[in-house]
């Protein structure tokens, strides 16, 4: 899909002082299903698009929900845009969390920061249908309390299923009274088998890094350690060469990846 298709702001929602999650109904013909980890291309008319992944899965009909972090033009734009605004989309683009590959398996999903908003499906999926999977793990990280998104959900996710939710931040307040640290610092806790594991990772680079080579010393094999990248992403269909990254291009290669694919392109510096 070339040409952004008409959807309009139907609901949104504050999660934090920057970011917010909107839900977008077509007007017209809706964009084909999207899979949990793909994402779509969003237009803020006049000022620019960006990719995007959604947040939540919905028939193809009742349109696609995203959440989006204010942090240049085109993500400022779509940040304050109110029910009733229009916005172009194109899609689905990219590789997806490949649900339910860890059918039978303890899953470990790790998210830092925005990183959330990719695996939300991903940990609804699994705590919606728990006979699939063995033990679900969900460890989150988050720069400062404030800065957590999905908090009342979070808190439906540890008191009413059965998976193992713990959250860290970086900088506490003073009435946060929960774990400090990296969000790899949780990894000793989660109850996984690591021969019969899983795991699926989003959030900065660095993080990625360090939680996949941890799980890989604890025994998770590379190609079932599911990994999202970010790169510049101009047209999503792998024609530009702006998000390339050796020799794939991520909006058509990824941004799902396997660590054994993915840890040689991020371990070299500059490629």
């Amino acid at each position: 899909m070339t040409t952004p298709v008409p959807y309009q702001v139907v609901r949104r929602e504050s999660e934090t002082a920057d970011t917010a999650t909107v839900a977008l109904r077509p007007v017209g013909t809706a964009l084909p299903s999207f899979r949990p980890g793909q994402f779509a291309m969003l237009y803020a008319f006049g000022v620019g698009e960006i990719p995007v992944s959604v947040s939540e899965i919905r028939p193809a009909d009742e349109g696609l929900v995203h959440t989006i972090r204010a942090v240049g033009a085109v993500s400022g734009a779509l940040y304050g845009l109110q029910p009733g605004s229009a916005v172009g989309v194109r899609g689905p683009f990219g590789t997806d969390w490949e649900l339910p590959a860890g059918g039978g398996r303890d899953l470990l999903i790790v998210a830092g920061g925005i990183g959330l908003a990719p695996l939300r499906p991903v940990v609804v999926d699994a705590i919606t249908e728990p006979d699939r999977y063995g033990q679900v793990n969900v460890l989150i990280g988050s720069r400062s309390p404030d800065e957590l998104l999905y908090r009342a959900e979070i808190g439906h996710w540890s008191t009413e299923t059965a998976a193992h939710v713990a959250v860290t931040v970086d900088r506490p307040d003073d009435h946060w009274p929960g774990e400090v640290g990296m969000v790899t610092t949780l990894l000793h806790r989660a109850r996984f088998r690591p021969s019969n594991s899983m795991a699926f990772v989003c959030g900065p680079e660095p993080m990625i890094r360090a939680t996949a080579r941890d799980l890989v010393h604890r025994g998770v094999p590379a190609e079932r350690i599911l990994v999202s990248l970010e790169r510049n992403m101009r047209c999503a269909t792998g024609h530009c060469g702006h998000c390339q990254l050796g020799p794939l291009l991520v909006c058509r290669d990824g941004p799902v990846l396997g660590w054994d694919r993915a840890e040689p392109l991020l371990a070299t510096r500059e490629l």
